[in-house]
C-alpha cells in the first residue's frame, strides 16, 4: 500500500470515552494534522478494509499514519506523540512492553460503556469542525478533504 493517509483515527463512534477522547486530539492538536472516522461508518470501514483489518473490532482504537496503522495501546501512545506539551511527554510510556500495555488497554476498552456509557448512533461534529471528519458532511463543507 503506497498510498500516504496522513493522520488519520478510527474510534468507536457510539463510545462517549471515544468521542471524548477524539475531542481531547482535537484541542491539543496544534499542527491540525488528525482527521477522524467513526469505526461503524462507511469510511472507518472501508479504511479498515483497505488495511486488511477486521470490520467488526469495535474495542480497537486504530491510529493510520501515512501507510501505517498501529492498534490498541501503540496507537494511543503513537497519538499523543504528535500532540503539543506537555501531552507528547505520555509517549514515554511506550517502554512498557506491549503484552502489559495492550492488558491495560483492553481492561479499560472491555469496560469503557459501563463506566463512561454509550450512545444509540454516533453523533455528528460540530460543522465548524466537520473538515476534520472524514465520515461527515455538512451543507457547504468538503468532508475528508485537507485544509
Amino acid at each position: 500500500m503506497d498510498e500516504d493517509w496522513g493522520h488519520i483515527l478510527l474510534y468507536d463512534g457510539v463510545c462517549i470515552l471515544c468521542s471524548r477522547l477524539v475531542g481531547f486530539v482535537i484541542a491539543h492538536d496544534r499542527k491540525d494534522r488528525f482527521r477522524f472516522a467513526a469505526l461503524q461508518s462507511e469510511k472507518g470501514q472501508e479504511l479498515l478494509r483497505r488495511f486488511g483489518l477486521p470490520r467488526n473490532d469495535l474495542d480497537s482504537f486504530v491510529y493510520i499514519r501515512g501507510n501505517r496503522y498501529f492498534l490498541r495501546s501503540t496507537g494511543v501512545l503513537r497519538v499523543v506523540k504528535e500532540l503539543s506539551w506537555p501531552w507528547n511527554w505520555l509517549y514515554l510510556l511506550i517502554v512498557f512492553p506491549l503484552p502489559l500495555r495492550d492488558w491495560v488497554y483492553r481492561k479499560v476498552s472491555s469496560s469503557r460503556y459501563q463506566i463512561f456509557g454509550k450512545r444509540d448512533h454516533c453523533i455528528a461534529p460540530q460543522p465548524r469542525l466537520s473538515r476534520k471528519f472524514l465520515d461527515w458532511e455538512f451543507p457547504g463543507t468538503s468532508s475528508g478533504s485537507d485544509p
